[in-house]
C-alpha cells in the first residue's frame, strides 16, 4: 500500500515541475497543546527525513504566521502554537490552514492543508441577560413572539441544538428551527390566552443547549408584561433585507431602509426602529434612523475584514408591540489594496561564472482584494540578463538567462513590478540589488607591448632603470599583480642574473655593473601574475640597452709603441711640403662619438716641420726640408677621442732626414738611443765616415759607367740582381758588409721635388735591368710595407722596392 502511494506521488510530481497536483490533507483538533504531532509529512510526501535538512525544507503560509512547524529530523508536522478555531475561521463551517512545504536544490513545493476540528469549548450566550416582552392580553393562542437567539461560537454538532423553558408554565412554549436561507429562528408560542387581570406579568428562564459532549448551555430571563388592548404588532414588508455598499463608501452613505407597518392607529400605530443588540460589533459600523428606518454608514467598511454584515432591526409600535427583521449588508470590493510581494529567498552576491538559469530570488505575490482586483501579474523591467518565471501558483523565480561579467556590470538593480487587474490597476515594485562577485577570469595586461630601458655602462649595482606596469580587470586578490622574471622556455632558468624585478611595483634593477664592450643589449621576459586561484599571468619583453660610456682610451696600432728597437721613418732631403712621412693608426673600443678619434701634434723636435691630419692621422711635411734641419726628428702625436671627458693616447715616432746614401747607413740602433734634441754620437760619426769613404771609392771606379747609365735610371729606384747575386746580397746583409763582386750607387736627386733612392745595378753586362718604382710627388707617394725582410722577400720572383725599415734591417744590422 505504501509503495502504491509513493508511485502515485511520484506520478503527480512528474506531472508538475515543482509541486504535486493534490494537496496533502490532515486534521487536528483545536486548542491542542504546542508540540502536538499532527502527522509525518515527510513520509506522506515521499521524502526521506535526511532530505529535509539537506534541502532546507521549511513551511510557508500565506499570512506569514507559523502556527505549525516542521521537525526536520523526523519529518513530523507539529503544532507551534495554540489553535483557536473560532479565532481563525469564525463561524465558517470548515476551517483549513493552507501552507506550502518548500524544498530547495532542486526547488519543490508540496501543498499541505490542515483542517482544524471544532471542540465544544464555548457555551451558548444570549445577547441580553433579561428580555422584556409586552404582550397584549388579546393575543390569541398560537401567537408567536420572536426572540433573539443565543450565539454559540462552536459549529456543527457543538452549536445550539435546542431551547427549553424553566420552569415550565401553561402560557408559553418555545419554538426553534430554520427558515430563510438556513437562518435559524427562536419564538415564544402563546399556548393559552392571557388575562391581565388574572396575571399581569409572567417570568421564566429560557435555556439554550448545544450538542457537545458534555453539552453546554446558556440562560436568559424572560419577563412578560401583559398589555391591555394593543392587538396589532408591527409587520415588516420583508423578513430579510439585503443591501450592497462599496467598501470605500464615505461615512453617512445610505445603505438601505427598512419598512414596517402597524394596523393600529394612534400611539399604537406609531413605529420606531432600532438595532436589536447582538453579539459582535457589526452594528457599530451602522446607524438607523428611528423614524424612517434608514440605515447609514458610521465609518468606512473594509471588504478584506468582513465581506458582509448581518443586522437585526426591531420595529416597535407605541403600544409596545414589536417585530424583528434581518438585514444583510454585502460589502462590494473595490481595488483599494496594492499587490504584496513576499520574498522567500534571495541570493546575493552571485558569482560571475554562474550558469544561466541560476535562481536568484523566490517570492510570492498576493493581493487582499477579490476577483479581478486580486488577479496579479508580475514583470521584470528592462533586463536582458535576468528574467521572471512562474514557479507554482503565485510563486515566481528570478533567474539569470545569460552569462554574467563582473568587469562589465558589477551590480544589477532588478525591479519587479506586480500589478493587479483592477480599474485603475494598482502596482507594487520590489527592488533586488544583485552584486556580482569576482572570478579570476582576466589575465594581467601590461600597459605596453614591450619595454625598452637604458643603462649606462659601469653603472652602480642595483641601479633602477625603469618599471613595468600591468593591470588586472578583476578585483581583490584576483587583481593583485606580482612581477617576476620568466624564462624564455618553461624548462629554462631566467637568462640573466644581472637583472632583478621588484615583485610588488615592477621596478627593474641592474644588479651589477655592465660593460658596453662585452654586452650591448639584454632581453628578458617579465611575467605578471595575479593572486587568483588558479593564478593567471602574462609576459612582456624588456629590452635593456647598455649606453656606452667613454671608458676606453684610444689604442695606437701603428707605429707600434712596444717594438724594440723603435722604427724610424726616412725622409729624403729633397722632400717638399705635403710629403707623407707616415700615418698613425689608432682604434677606440667605445662606440659612437666616444670612438671618434682626432690626431694632434703634441711635441716635435721641429714643430714647424711636420703637420698631422686631425682626422686621418697622416704625418706630412709642413715645409720643404732644409740642410739646417736636424737629421733625427722625434715626434709625439696625441690621439684623442670625442668622449666627455675625452681620453687620449700618444704615439712616439722618429723620422730620419736622409741626404745621401751614407745617411742611410746610419745604424738603426744608434738612432733609437739618441736624445730628443742631441747630435749624432761619436760612434755614429765614425761609422758614417767609413761608409762614405767606401762608397766614394766605388763611385770613382765606375764614374764612366754611371754617366752612361744615368738617364736610364733617372727618376726611379732600381734593384738589380738575380740568382746568386740575391743570395750574396742576403749574405752580405747578414754580415753587415757589401760583397766585393758588386758595386752599388745610391744618391739623392735634386730638383725633382721627390725623395728617391736609386739602387744601381751591379756592373755585370749579363744581368738584365730590373723594373723600378718611382715616386711622382705628394699625391703619388707610396707607403712602404712594415715588417721583417726574409730571404723569400729577396728571391728573383719578388723584384722591386724595399721600405726604409727593410733597408735598415738589410744593410745595417
Amino acid at each position: 500500500m505504501a509503495t502504491a502511494r509513493q508511485v502515485l506521488c511520484l506520478s503527480a510530481f512528474l506531472s508538475l515541475p515543482h509541486a504535486r497536483a493534490e494537496p496533502i490533507r490532515y486534521s487536528v483538533a483545536e486548542e491542542g497543546e504546542s508540540g502536538s504531532v499532527v502527522a509525518n509529512v515527510a513520509e506522506d510526501a515521499g521524502l526521506a527525513p535526511a532530505q529535509l535538512s539537506a534541502r532546507r525544507a521549511r513551511l510557508a503560509s500565506e499570512d506569514g504566521r507559523q502556527r505549525l512547524r516542521l521537525d526536520r529530523g523526523t519529518g513530523r508536522l507539529v503544532v507551534a502554537e495554540r489553535l483557536d478555531r473560532e479565532e481563525l475561521c469564525g463561524q465558517s463551517a470548515t476551517c483549513t490552514l493552507p501552507f506550502e512545504l518548500l524544498l530547495a536544490n532542486p526547488l519543490q513545493f508540496f501543498r499541505v492543508e490542515v483542517a482544524v476540528e471544532d471542540i465544544n469549548d464555548h457555551s451558548p450566550v444570549f445577547p441580553e441577560e433579561q428580555v422584556t416582552l409586552k404582550i397584549p392580553e388579546t393575543s390569541n393562542p398560537g401567537s408567536r413572539f420572536p426572540l433573539e437567539g443565543a450565539r454559540d461560537l462552536d459549529v456543527g454538532s457543538n452549536s445550539i441544538q435546542a431551547y427549553s423553558i424553566a420552569p415550565e408554565n401553561e402560557y408559553f412554549s418555545v419554538s426553534f428551527g430554520s427558515r430563510v436561507k438556513g437562518k435559524k429562528y427562536l419564538e415564544l408560542v402563546l399556548e393559552k390566552p392571557l388575562d391581565r387581570e388574572e396575571q399581569a406579568e409572567v417570568g421564566f428562564s429560557l435555556i439554550a443547549v448545544d450538542g457537545g459532549s458534555p453539552p453546554r448551555s446558556g440562560t436568559t430571563q424572560i419577563h412578560i408584561v401583559v398589555l391591555d388592548v394593543n392587538d396589532n404588532a408591527p409587520i415588516f414588508t420583508q423578513e430579510l433585507y439585503v443591501g450592497e455598499v462599496l467598501e470605500n463608501a464615505p461615512e453617512g452613505s445610505v445603505v438601505l431602509s427598512v419598512v414596517a407597518t402597524d394596523r393600529d392607529v394612534g400611539v399604537n400605530g406609531d413605529i420606531s426602529y432600532q438595532f436589536s443588540q447582538a453579539v459582535g460589533q457589526s452594528q457599530s459600523a451602522f446607524a438607523i434612523d428611528a423614524t424612517s428606518g434608514e440605515i447609514k454608514l458610521r465609518k468606512p467598511l473594509d471588504f478584506e475584514v468582513a465581506e458582509n454584515h448581518e443586522l437585526s432591526v426591531r420595529a416597535t409600535d407605541g403600544g409596545g408591540l414589536s417585530a424583528i427583521c434581518k438585514v444583510l449588508v454585502e460589502v462590494v470590493d473595490v481595488n483599494d489594496n496594492a499587490p504584496e510581494l513576499v520574498v522567500s529567498s534571495f541570493s546575493s552576491p552571485l558569482p560571475e561564472n554562474a550558469l544561466p538559469g541560476t535562481v536568484v530570488a523566490l517570492f510570492t505575490a498576493r493581493d487582499r482584494d477579490a476577483g479581478a482586483n486580486g488577479k496579479i501579474s508580475c514583470a521584470l523591467e528592462d533586463q536582458l540578463s535576468f528574467s521572471l518565471r512562474p514557479a507554482y501558483k503565485n510563486y515566481y523565480e528570478l533567474v539569470s538567462v545569460s552569462a554574467l561579467d563582473r568587469e562589465e556590470t558589477a551590480r544589477y538593480i532588478l525591479t519587479v513590478t506586480a500589478a493587479d487587474a483592477g480599474s485603475p490597476p494598482l502596482t507594487t515594485t520590489q527592488t533586488f540589488t544583485v552584486d556580482i562577485s569576482d572570478v579570476n577570469d582576466n589575465v594581467p595586461v601590461f600597459n605596453q607591448t614591450s619595454y625598452t630601458m637604458y643603462v649606462r655602462e659601469n653603472n652602480v649595482p642595483t641601479v633602477l632603470v625603469g618599471a613595468v606596469s600591468a593591470s588586472d580587470a578583476d578585483v581583490g586578490l584576483n587583481a593583485k599583480v606580482t612581477y617576476s622574471l620568466a624564462p624564455a622556455h618553461p624548462a629554462e632558468r631566467p637568462p640573466c642574473s644581472c637583472i632583478s624585478v621588484n615583485s610588488e611595483n615592477g621596478q627593474v634593477f641592474v644588479l651589477r655593473p655592465l660593460d658596453y664592450e662585452q654586452v650591448r643589449q639584454i632581453e628578458v621576459l617579465v611575467s605578471a601574475s595575479d593572486a587568483g586561484s588558479p593564478p593567471l599571468s602574462a609576459n612582456v619583453t624588456v629590452r635593456l640597452v647598455v649606453v656606452d660610456e667613454n671608458d676606453n682610451a684610444p689604442l695606437v696600432l701603428y707605429p707600434s709603441q712596444d717594438s724594440s728597437p723603435p722604427s724610424s721613418e726616412l725622409v729624403p732631403m729633397s722632400a717638399e711640403a705635403g710629403y707623407l712621412v707616415t700615418k698613425v693608426v689608432a682604434v677606440d673600443a667605445d662606440s659612437g662619438q666616444n670612438s671618434w678619434l682626432s690626431y694632434h701634434l703634441l711635441r716635435a723636435s721641429d714643430p714647424g716641420l711636420f703637420a698631422v691630419g686631425a682626422q686621418s692621422g697622416e704625418v706630412r711635411l709642413r715645409r720643404p726640408v732644409t740642410e739646417r734641419d736636424a737629421v733625427k726628428q722625434k715626434l709625439v702625436v696625441l690621439v684623442r677621442d670625442n668622449g666627455r671627458p675625452p681620453l687620449s693616447a700618444t704615439a712616439v715616432l722618429s723620422a730620419l732626414v736622409l741626404k745621401d746614401f751614407s745617411d742611410v747607413r746610419l745604424p738603426h740602433s744608434s738612432l733609437a738611443t739618441e736624445d730628443e734634441g742631441g747630435s749624432l754620437t761619436t760612434s755614429l760619426i765614425i761609422s758614417l765616415v767609413f761608409v762614405s769613404l767606401l762608397f766614394l771609392a766605388s763611385v770613382a771606379a765606375f764614374i764612366a759607367r754611371k754617366t752612361c747609365k744615368r738617364e736610364d735610371v733617372k727618376g726611379g729606384h732600381v734593384l738589380y740582381g738575380t740568382g746568386p747575386v740575391q743570395s750574396g746580397l742576403g749574405e752580405a746583409a747578414g754580415a753587415g758588409t757589401l760583397p766585393h763582386a758588386y758595386c752599388y750607387e745610391i744618391s739623392l736627386t735634386t730638383g725633382s721635388g721627390n725623395s728617391e733612392f736609386k739602387f744601381l745595378k751591379p756592373i755585370l753586362p749579363s744581368l738584365p735591368p730590373q723594373p723600378c718604382a718611382t715616386g711622382r710627388g705628394t699625391d703619388d707617394e707610396q707607403e712602404f710595407a712594415r715588417g721583417p725582410v726574409s730571404a723569400e722577400d729577396l728571391a728573383p720572383d719578388k723584384p722591386g722596392m724595399l721600405s726604409a725599415e727593410h733597408f735598415n734591417r738589410l744593410s745595417f744590422n
